[in-house]
């Protein structure tokens, strides 16, 4: 099974969205839900960032860099949901 996550950074430490880690991202999101294939993951991820509160200020927000992640299940275990 496959998680998304999804990584938001400042475009000064990650001018480009392949720069932005999990070790560098100011915020985390890992999206609740588990999925079967890799295109399912990435779609449902951005449904969901599209409709949380941190897509709508992303909007706005021209110095973020977004990258999402699709990572097995028990990789990411021990990531929390969210992180800010």
């Amino acid at each position: 099974m496959l998680t998304a996550l999804i990584l938001i950074c400042s475009a000064s430490i990650a001018p480009h969205p392949d720069d932005c880690t999990r070790y560098n991202a100011s915020t985390i999101i890992r999206v609740p839900t588990e999925f079967g294939s890799p295109a399912t993951c990435f779609m449902q991820a951005q449904a969901y960032l599209a409709q949380s509160p941190e897509g709508q200020e992303l909007e706005l927000d021209r110095d973020a860099r977004i990258k999402l992640v699709c990572v097995r299940s028990e990789i990411v275990a021990g990531i929390p949901v969210q992180r800010r």
